[in-house]
């Protein structure tokens, strides 16, 4: 009597099913213009430059206009909070969308009146309506982004276009930091926001350069064309419980958790070791990051598509975990900015996995957005905690002690990236 074989490779099994389960039908690959590729490569840069132009200007010249600190609190967390609960809605309104360059330009435009309200009227009612807006232009911005890049490159490009993306990002990021801190230093903290109006017109210039035509609105809303045989359900409630999505956005919030208040800490702790250096320390803590994102980024998204998604999160999760126990344990200040490769290494892995990732799950679905707010819910929640979490731990028991429970975090993350989150990457049959 014959036994039957086992097959030798059951891990080989389990991963050819995967396979099966992530493949595709063949689906015509989109060749878009040499201009619509260039002009979002300088709507994201310019982009970039518009969104820098708030955050910590805001609180410098709110503070040089005779604001307490309770009242800027007040502003700042009142847009954290329409941020945080407009994620959801901004990604449903890009999927209920005809044009994504429109919503953009909406949204673009709003952002820079909102500038033009900081630098004419800071009068509470009015830096209160302009934080809202700017919060929920914001929220729209993102997936709009996300959606055209989808719709013009198709799903099997979109790694390594959302790494150009993130790229330009970066380089948008540190241009106009450095001009607005030059204007606010040579001219006044009001230029900054005045800067920021100007640069949301070439912003609107570069976005008119892409090619209407060449934006597919369903592949940019993440589904499939009719002719396709095997597309997945539609409805939104059988995306939201897919179990790649619920768990990547566990990992996200872990991250963030893990990870937003690192750079707080470790600024109290350089301007506590070396006061004088201080501002130059830190500005070298942001650039270091900023050019290690523009360098890595397209390899990110190349080596996504080679290696499959989970390799990279799990170097993502380990570099911030690293971070962490390195900023517990190195004492010079200027060693510190070193350890800042890593956070560049974790912020190139996930600008690109995050958006790459929830394209993955929500395939087929037409509701490639609303996945996109749902996983930035997931952010908000955990940066939000993070800085009280590492604030709290700080105080009690030291910021080292506050560093390694942050590198424990990222380590938790790491261990459900490794052991529950499956492979999303897709090929086509």
């Amino acid at each position: 009597m014959r036994l039957s074989r086992k097959p030798s490779h059951p891990s080989d099994d389990q991963r050819g099913r995967a396979e099966s389960r992530n493949a595709v039908p063949a689906l015509a690959q989109p060749v878009p213009s040499k201009q619509s590729l260039r002009a979002l490569d300088w709507f994201i840069f310019f982009l970039a430059d518009v969104q820098t132009g708030f955050g910590p200007f805001i609180a410098v010249y709110l503070t040089t206009q005779k604001w307490t600190q309770v009242e800027i609190g007040l502003v700042l967390s009142i847009g954290g909070i329409v941020g945080l609960i407009g994620q959801v809605p901004g990604g449903a309104i890009i999927d209920a969308a005809k044009s994504e360059r429109l919503v953009a330009g909406l949204a673009i435009a709003t952002i820079g009146c909102c500038a033009l309200a900081y630098a004419a009227m800071p009068i509470f009612p009015v830096v209160v309506t302009a934080a809202t807006l700017h919060a929920a232009a914001s929220c729209v911005l993102g997936p709009a982004i996300a959606a055209i890049s989808l719709g013009l490159v198709g799903p099997f490009a979109i790694g390594e276009r959302l790494g150009r993306n993130a790229r330009f990002a970066s380089l948008g990021n540190g241009v106009a930091a450095a001009v607005m801190g030059t204007a606010g230093y040579l001219l006044s903290s009001r230029s900054v926001f005045l800067v920021t109006f100007l640069l949301a017109i070439p912003t609107l210039i570069a976005l008119s350069r892409i090619r209407e035509e060449e934006v597919d609105v369903a592949r940019a809303h993440g589904a499939m064309p009719r002719e396709a045989t095997e597309a997945a359900d539609t409805n939104v409630w059988h995306l939201l419980r897919q179990r790649p999505l619920l768990i990547f956005a566990c990992s996200v919030l872990l991250l963030q958790l893990a990870n937003a208040a690192m750079l707080p800490l470790m600024a109290s702790v350089v301007t506590t070791r070396s006061s004088q250096w201080a501002t130059v320390l830190i500005a070298g803590c942001i650039i270091v990051p900023q050019a290690i994102v523009a360098l890595m980024s397209p390899s990110v998204g190349r080596k996504a598509q080679a290696w499959g998604r989970r390799p990279l999160l799990l170097i993502g999760f380990g570099a911030l975990a690293i971070r962490g126990l390195l900023f517990a344990t190195v004492r010079d200040p200027y060693l510190l900015v070193l350890v800042q490769v890593f956070d560049g290494i974790t912020a190139a892995v996930f600008a690109v996995m995050i958006p790459l990732i929830v394209a993955d799950v929500a395939f087929g679905s037409g509701h490639f957005n609303l996945a996109q707010g749902v996983v930035g819910t997931a952010t908000g929640i955990g940066a939000s905690l993070s800085t009280v979490l590492g604030g709290f731990i700080s105080d009690r028991f030291g910021s080292s002690t506050a560093f390694v429970g942050l590198a424990c975090v990222a380590a938790v993350g790491l261990v459900l990236i490794f052991l529950v989150m499956p492979e999303t990457r897709r090929r086509a049959r």
